[in-house]
């Protein structure tokens, strides 16, 4: 099949979120096609380049994040109504605004949107015209029907509801008029903001906005808006795929809600950090700039798992962060991260050969670690054995603020610990060490592992935790805060402490430290568990599955005909994108009717069918034996109707989809039902 791959700053950008898990999945699916769809998020991402694809990759197109040219579109006064409305809506569920038409009316003073010289908004203003009428539609101002949302306890969610109707709008509102960021960017958009947080209804919060805020949130609105005006909805783009698969949610996802909005195309979403608790935890500015852009997140992701035909999140923790934000449960399948375990191999199967009293600690030097818990925690742990060590491997964060933390750390490191020598004229060695892969005492990161009898993670904040599942991988016991996913990838193989709590991680290493034969009991069910659960084959083997069942439950959507000109409504099942037996070549003579031979020598493609009108049924050309269509032995009967308009005939005869996908042999299909 053909999978349109969706990622944010990430695949397959050297520096990427998630590269490497992207291409072993890429890798692992070689019977599947890709098309990879990427947004960069800073200009040096884009410098560094690519990593090498492989060969199923069969087109990558990419898109700046993180800067968008004015389109130079200048609208007419019927589209400045639409983006009005269609903006409003928006701007209005996310600050909470109570009635449909509450943005008000904008007046003739508005400046203009778009390019230079563009009319003002309002000639004839909106006068609260709301948007339940006309909607929100294209050229002929006909919106499509938003699908009914619910929130947690089964109550209909208007403001979802508005958001989705909203977005959709403005897709189609771009895609009719060549693009949305002038109209982002002017001074109207500032106005309309501004009027749905002064609204009746709206939070409190967003009453308190300035203008410095408002401006603020309007600019990030318009970049987080702006997969809305690319150009990769047509045919032959996204419009075109079997599937989409979102790598992450947040604007990665965007563009796979669009294909579903414009090609109905089944969308996968995949996190393994949810992007919400991202963005809460990165949020910054004055309350109600955090406020309002926590609201739009939390609509942008309450929309993707709305229409996610299944999410994937990587493991319990963003399992719960996600039903939290209304992920339908029986969409939600929890697949674990998969990692390379081979390079581990030799650590894993050798026996301990470390400093039975050295610890080691691995990751990215930020505050989020932890560090100065564990550097009080390992004071307490000298003072019961003075013969302990810690290593402490990994780079700072990029940024100021990274430099500074592992500066901070090191300042502390020196006044905790004073350099110690074994006499008066020896030199003095600090017990803690500072080190980074590629140094000559850690040439790679196995070799990091290998030097630590126990592996520590003192975080206060993590997700899925990389460094715990590479420590079970080379069969070490660990020890680690209660945070993120840490208890579920652990399961009951290493120790577990709360977090900023420097006695109890002094104590638990301490406990292991003492213990050698515990320490290698720990090792042994930890590497046990990590090459049964972490690893890339179980990955791929999981994904190759969620593509086959969410396509094979996906109607087919491009019409097939034979040499007659007849639809050929199983003409291309699920499993035709597939290699194996289903898709061998048959002989003619075994592709008979019961009371008629049309041997099908050719498929055309849609493009090359006859107009509608000369399009007969199958219910005008196929004979019936017991009230029952004859079928042709071999054929495969997956219920995958052509989608599209049909003679009145064929409406009565065509089957609906049934929820296992397919039709039993024997079966009478259901009557009276149109064909999707």
């Amino acid at each position: 099949m053909r999978i349109g791959l969706l990622t944010e700053g990430g695949y397959p950008y050297v520096s990427g979120d998630a590269r490497l898990w992207c291409d072993r999945l890429v890798r692992g699916l070689g019977q599947h096609e890709f098309d990879i769809y990427a947004l960069s998020r800073s200009e040096q991402q884009e410098d560094e380049g690519w990593i090498p694809l492989p060969p199923q990759v069969s087109r990558v197109r990419t898109a700046p994040l993180w800067s968008a040219e004015d389109d130079g579109v200048v609208y007419g006064r019927r589209a400045r109504r639409r983006f009005a409305e269609a903006y409003g809506e928006l701007v209005a569920a996310v600050c909470g605004a109570g009635a449909v038409g509450a943005v008000g009316s904008v007046g003739a003073g508005a400046a203009g949107i778009g390019g230079a010289g563009g009319a003002g908004l309002g000639g004839a203003g909106l006068g609260g015209a709301g948007l339940g009428g006309a909607g929100l539609g294209g050229a002929g101002g006909a919106g499509r029907e938003a699908r009914g949302a619910e929130n947690s306890v089964g109550v209909p969610d208007v403001e979802a509801d508005r958001f989705g109707s909203a977005l959709y709008g403005l897709a189609e509102l771009a895609r009719d008029e060549g693009g949305l960021v002038g109209a982002l960017r002017s001074e109207a958009a500032v106005r309309i903001l501004e009027r749905a947080c002064r609204a009746p209804g709206a939070l409190r919060v967003a009453r308190e906005a300035r203008v410095p805020d408002l401006l603020t949130v309007a600019a990030h609105l318009e970049r987080a808006l702006r997969p809305l005006s690319l150009d990769w909805y047509d045919g032959d783009g996204l419009g075109s795929v079997d599937l989409c698969h979102a790598a992450a949610g947040g604007s990665a996802a965007l563009p796979g809600l669009l294909a579903r909005h414009f090609s109905d195309v089944p969308l996968l979403v995949t996190e393994y950090g949810v992007q919400l608790r991202a963005h809460y935890l990165a949020a910054s500015g004055d309350a109600p700039v955090r406020a309002l852009l926590s609201a739009f997140h939390r609509r942008l992701a309450a929309e993707v798992y709305r229409q996610a035909a299944c999410i994937t999140p990587g493991n319990t923790h963003a399992r719960r962060w996600q039903e939290r934000c209304g992920a339908d449960r029986a969409k939600l399948r929890t697949v674990y991260p998969g990692m390379d375990a081979s390079r581990f191999g030799d650590v894993g199967e050798s026996a301990e050969s470390a400093d039975p009293y050295t610890l080691v600690w691995i990751g990215r030097i930020e505050p989020a670690k932890d560090l100065i818990s564990l550097l009080h925690a390992f004071s307490e742990i000298r003072r019961s054995e003075p013969r302990a060590r810690l290593r402490i491997v990994g780079a700072p964060a990029e940024g100021p603020e990274g430099a500074a933390y592992l500066g901070h750390c090191r300042v502390l490191a020196a006044q905790l610990f004073p350099d110690e020598a074994e006499g008066a004229h020896a030199v003095g060695d600090n017990p803690v060490s500072f080190e980074e892969i590629g140094g000559p005492e850690v040439p790679d990161l196995a070799e990091a592992y290998a030097a630590g009898a126990v592996i520590v993670l003192s975080s206060v904040v993590e997700g899925f935790p990389i460094s715990l599942v590479e420590a079970m991988f080379c069969g070490r016991a660990t020890v680690s805060t209660d945070v993120g996913a840490v208890v579920e990838v652990i399961g009951g193989t290493g120790l577990v402490v709360p977090p900023r709590n420097p006695r109890a991680l002094a104590e638990a290493c301490v406990a292991l430290l003492r213990d050698p034969e515990r320490r290698e009991r720990l090792g042994a069910a930890a590497r046990a568990r990590a090459l049964e659960l972490f690893t890339v084959e179980q990955n791929v083997q999981a994904f190759r599955g969620i593509y086959l069942e969410i396509v094979s439950q996906s109607p087919v959507r491009r019409l097939l005909v034979d040499d007659m000109g007849d639809p050929l409504p199983f003409g291309v099942p699920a499993e035709a994108h597939i290699a194996g037996r289903w898709t061998e070549v048959r002989p003619v003579a075994e592709v008979r009717l019961a009371a008629e031979v049309r041997p099908v020598t050719e498929v055309r493609p849609v493009t090359e069918a006859r107009p509608v009108t000369e399009v007969r049924s199958a219910a005008e050309v196929r004979p019936e034996s017991g009230g029952r269509p004859c079928r042709a032995p071999g054929v495969p009967v997956r219920a995958t109707a052509p989608v599209g308009a049909a003679p009145a005939g064929a409406a009565s005869t065509a089957a609906p989809i049934p929820a296992s996908g397919a039709v039993q042999s024997g079966e009478p299909a259901p009557a009276g039902e149109a064909a999707r």
